[in-house]
């Protein structure tokens, strides 16, 4: 049977939409006849829609894998398992394509290959990890654990975005506070200024000076950085320019350390679940490689493979870029020695996510008052420069 994605509508005049399964085109537009709808679309769900269709994200991702992990484990076989997913699930594009891997299984394909045809939804290292499991006949514990990786980096990246929520809001506050005072509050007391014939103080003359650039010039000076914005933008489309911008990254005294614990954390918990699952250890490192966001990491990591495959080990393939901390090197090379490579593995995801945590809170719990300091320092020089006139009128008059 194949999935078909359909609109119709019903007797009353409604819109209808959704999914059903027939052995072809026409039964389907008949079964949906029987129902009273007239449809308006009726698309099959194979694999050109699959990669057309939209990404998951990783929060969406790791829920459907841990509710089918479980199905799995309950007893129930891929097709029934897909069935109830299809059923329970709220979101119109998780039905979509549920109903589309359902229809592909049905047809008598693997899981991989079922899922390897929705590149969109289904990233290669979640490919590659499933092709395992089912080699191993592991395919419930298997999915468990990718679950659990899923999880994990969905709840990381949430810490990470959410630590930053709040500096960010005190900074754009602050810029906004600031630009409303040089724009509205400062030309208000130009006037008065204006009619005092007496020689403003330095502070006064260059808040005035200031205030002008940003009501004259402001506009254009904003369309100037959105500009050169889109042309960085486009400059790291390319390979080179995107390549030398990462490695400057990693160079930067603070934020180079969050790139690094963040990508190596997803390197050691991806070779861990990889290695657990059975995958050989050139496969994992090539899938892992992918899986890293800064490049200078990733040619790392596929030139740490190539020296795999020549008989060196991984700890010491690893180390020779002088990229990756040593502490990931060290407990590599511990688990390659005891046998417990897979162990030793999470240890160092579990470390180097715990590090990146840790200086995210520490940076994030001191920005939020330096930013509040700043804007507030800077609110103390612009009351400075308007009152100071007019403590100087004050004596005059006196």
């Amino acid at each position: 049977m194949t999935a078909f994605r359909y609109r119709a509508v019903d007797a009353a005049g409604a819109n209808q939409r959704g999914t059903l399964e027939a052995d072809s085109l026409r039964q389907a537009r008949q079964q949906l006849r029987e129902q009273g709808l007239w449809v308006s679309e009726l698309i099959e769900l194979n694999a050109t829609s699959g990669q057309r269709g939209p990404k998951l994200s990783t929060a969406q991702l790791a829920m459907l894998t841990r509710q089918f992990a479980t199905l799995l484990d309950a007893g129930l076989n891929i097709e029934q398992a897909l069935v109830v997913l299809g059923e329970q699930s709220e979101n119109d594009k998780e039905k979509r394509l549920v109903a589309a891997l359902r229809s592909e299984i049905l047809a008598g394909v693997s899981l991989s290959s079922a899922l390897s045809r929705h590149p969109a939804a289904f990233p290669e290292l979640y490919r590659t990890i499933v092709a395992a499991g089912e080699e191993s006949g592991k395919a419930s514990a298997v999915m468990e654990r990718l679950a659990d990786y899923l999880e994990a980096r969905a709840a990381l990246g949430a810490k990470v975005m959410l630590a930053f929520i709040y500096p960010i809001v005190v900074m754009v506050v602050s810029a906004l506070v600031i630009v409303g005072l040089l724009t509205w509050v400062v030309p208000q007391m130009v006037t008065v200024f204006q009619s005092a014939k007496q020689t403003l103080p330095f502070l006064t003359r260059a808040l005035l000076w200031i205030s002008g650039f940003v009501r004259d010039w402001g506009a254009i000076v904003l369309v100037v950085l959105v500009l050169a914005g889109f042309g960085a933008w486009r400059a790291l489309k390319d390979p080179a320019v995107k390549r030398r911008f990462h490695a400057w990254k990693l160079r930067l005294p603070l934020f180079g350390r969050f790139e690094l614990a963040g990508n190596t954390a997803r390197l050691a918990s991806t070779l861990a679940i990889l290695v657990g699952s059975g995958v050989p250890l050139l496969t994992a490192l090539q899938a892992a490689g992918g899986v890293l966001s800064n490049l200078p990491l990733r040619d790392a990591v596929m030139e740490a493979s190539k020296q795999v495959r020549e008989g060196s080990v991984l700890s010491r393939a690893l180390g020779q870029s002088k990229l990756f901390p040593p502490v990931l090197i060290h407990l590599i090379g511990s688990g390659e020695a005891t046998g417990r490579l897979e162990h030793m593995l999470d240890k160092a995801a579990s470390q180097q996510s715990q590090e990146l945590e840790n200086r995210v809170a520490t940076f994030t719990s001191l920005l939020g008052p330096l930013m509040v300091l700043l804007m507030g320092g800077v609110v103390l020089l612009i009351v400075l420069a308007i009152l100071l006139p007019v403590f100087e009128m004050n004596q005059l008059v006196k």
